[in-house]
């Protein structure tokens, strides 16, 4: 813990507030304070420290994933054990994931989605080839830097987990958090391998170009089931204007069967940038319905001519991986059949006979029924949600739900989903974040600092630490905290503590802004030694207080000696050579550094000479401040057939006049 009362890893990565909450760890941006560069710190709860075997399965995966140095996969820099429980130390990325992305802008263009996920599936490759299968390939795990860049996170630290969890789909953890994603052979407990990641990768594309994913349902096991036995929808059902063959490159990595998969990622991004540049892609394009199609559109199995392998259907038997799974019930008989045929034909034609009669003997004044598409409001504030599907002709139905993800006041998800249509004047269903899930503030008053600090973070808060003199309780000890004791507050929000200091640290002043005697007096009359230091700053006038070292308000003991840092200015820069330049081309590259510019003109008499810089002031590779001026003196041609060579006429151009031009 420092002075500030800031969580210190390994006495080198200062950790400040949180950036995000998952199944299985904590993410906080940090300072790595040996580099003085921002760094992601991912802390595991310390749950997942318990089993004995998991120390050196996430050494070795972090070292794998330390190992990945690409431009497309978050660096590993560090890992470590600290509080009870382990972290790694990744690159910050600023920006935010493709999971914001899709809550804020639903589905997105074809061609972007295809961008980001060839970035991603170069990763994998990459991956793949340095034998290590990420496992858990999930929006999440993808940022999106502020330029667009695309970067993908938690190499190897799915395979920790599931090493641990056995990959049991009952358990807790990421393993429940991301059976969306799950391929089938994960869903079933067996082996995977790279073709998994693929299978992931599509469940991606899937929902980045229709807005959803795959399958869905209303717990981890029910997905897992669908991901095993049933078939998605096809892409283009959901939105005609989808490209056929971004669909067909959807549906082959959606294959269950992992050998009608792509054979590897870079065979997958290589298809992707055929679709880009218009060129025939390698996955067939799903066939449009037709009468040999079921109702859903899905292509229908194909025929089994019920050859038997060892009494058995022939292994792996697969129609182009749209059906894997179908009826292995004996066919009925065809007299059967055919009386099944006609029956449900009579019950066709009756049904439509009763509608019939019912719409024609129904109230001539009854309005008709009236579809209308509807808005997507995901990741939208309730109150404008609300304002929107009301104005598109719906009632809204609300319903609350904690979540760690989705800030307070924020719809989560909504049904019907964006894009579907539904009747006019129907309700949607909206499910709106009260944000992260209260818990209840463990009592720490009376128990040592460090034990504090531990108590609080293993039930999921971040910690700051004050200082406190009192004489009611023993040095080093918790006095008061914030929140109190059994009260409710969101998880991962600070708790204060206030810690006993004792009498003898007193708090170092801000002088900030203010001039070095004035400080240096305030430092004085506070009990210090102050000594002064001189910085350059673009920022601070010259002769400035720019702060103190140790910073305002640390606590210390009297007479410490404290540093009074001094703006020294902006911090001159090099004056660039433009001696031998043509004049545009000098003064392009003065003002490019920060430069003003004056002009003399002086006469020569040789036109190769003409707008050539004669010398410069400052010279060239000077220091000077930014802004500074620079004088040039620059030649102009003069035609005179008896020149005077003593004669050094500096005029402006166009007329005969000495002079300077800006």
């Amino acid at each position: 813990m420092s002075q500030q009362g800031q969580v210190i890893f390994n006495g080198r990565y200062e950790l400040h507030h949180r950036l995000g909450r998952g199944g299985m760890a904590e993410v906080y941006l940090a300072r790595d304070q040996l580099l003085d560069r921002p760094v992601a710190v991912k802390v595991l709860f310390p749950a997942l420290a318990t089993e004995a075997g998991f120390v050196e399965r996430f050494r070795r995966e972090a070292q794998s994933a330390a190992n990945l140095n690409h431009p497309n996969v978050v660096s590993v820099f560090d890992w470590g054990e600290a509080n009870g429980t382990y972290f790694i130390v990744m690159e910050y990325v600023e920006g935010h994931t493709l999971a914001d992305t899709i809550r804020a802008e639903g589905r997105i263009h074809p061609d972007r989605a295809a961008e980001i996920v060839s970035d991603i599936a170069a990763a994998l490759g990459f991956a793949h080839r340095n034998g290590v299968v990420h496992r858990d390939v999930k929006p999440g795990n993808v940022l999106i830097t502020t330029d667009g860049a695309v970067k993908v996170a938690d190499f190897g630290i799915a395979r920790a987990l599931s090493d641990t969890s056995d990959q049991n789909l009952t358990k807790t953890g990421s393993v429940m958090g991301t059976a969306t994603y799950f391929s089938p052979e994960q869903a079933r407990g067996a082996v995977v391998d790279p073709r998994s990641d693929l299978y992931s990768l599509g469940c991606v594309l899937y929902e980045l170009t229709t807005g959803r994913p795959p399958f869905s349902g209303e717990s981890a096991m029910a997905i897992a089931y669908k991901h095993v036995q049933e078939n998605p929808v096809p892409p283009r059902q959901l939105d005609p204007g989808l490209p056929d063959t971004l669909e067909a490159i959807t549906l082959k990595c959606l294959a269950k069967n992992p050998d009608n998969r792509y054979p590897s990622a870079a065979d997958l991004r290589a298809d992707l940038r055929r679709y880009l540049d218009g060129a025939r892609i390698l996955a067939e394009p799903v066939m449009a319905p037709g009468p040999e199609m079921g109702a859903t559109g899905v292509m229908a199995p194909t025929a089994y001519d019920g050859t038997m392998v060892g009494g058995q259907q022939p292994p792996g038997y697969y129609d182009d991986g749209y059906d894997d799974y179908y009826d292995d019930e004996p066919e009925e008989k065809k007299s059967n059949k055919g009386f099944l045929v006609a029956l449900i034909l009579l019950l066709l034609l009756l049904a439509g006979l009763l509608f019939f009669l019912a719409t024609s003997m129904g109230d001539d004044d009854g309005d008709d029924v009236t579809m209308v598409d509807v808005p997507g409001v995901e990741g939208r504030p309730r109150a404008e949600a609300e304002a929107t599907l009301r104005e598109a002709g719906f009632e809204v139905e609300v319903s609350t739900a904690s979540s760690a993800d989705v800030a307070a006041d924020t719809v989560i998800s909504q049904d019907p989903g964006p894009g579907d249509e539904a009747e006019e004047g129907s309700t949607v269903r909206i499910e709106v974040s009260a944000g992260p899930e209260a818990v209840t503030v463990p009592n720490v008053v009376g128990q040592p600092q460090a034990e504090a600090q531990r108590i609080l973070e293993e039930a999921g808060f971040l910690v700051q630490q004050e200082a406190i003199e009192t004489n009611d309780a023993e040095e080093g000890t918790v006095a008061e905290q914030e929140p109190g004791a059994n009260q409710q507050a969101a998880s991962g929000s600070t708790v204060i503590i206030r810690v006993v200091s004792g009498p003898n640290t007193v708090a170092i002043p801000d002088v900030r802004g203010q001039d070095p005697a004035t400080a240096t007096n305030t430092l004085v009359d506070a009990g210090f030694q102050p000594n002064r230091s001189d910085e350059a700053s673009n920022d601070i006038p010259e002769g400035t207080v720019i702060g103190t070292n140790p910073s305002a308000g640390t606590q210390v003991e009297p007479g410490s000696q404290v540093t009074v840092i001094v703006s020294t200015g902006p911090a001159a820069v090099g004056v660039p050579n433009v001696e031998g330049a043509q004049e545009e081309a000098a003064r392009s590259q003065l003002e490019g550094a920060g430069f003003s510019v004056q002009v003399t003109y002086t006469p020569t008499f040789d036109p190769r000479q003409d707008g050539v810089v004669v010398s410069q002031n400052p010279t060239a590779n000077s220091q000077a401040e930014p802004g500074t001026q620079v004088r040039l003196i620059v030649n102009q041609f003069r035609e005179n057939e008896n020149p005077d060579p003593t004669s050094p006429e500096t005029t402006e151009p166009g007329n005969g006049n000495n002079g300077d031009t800006n």
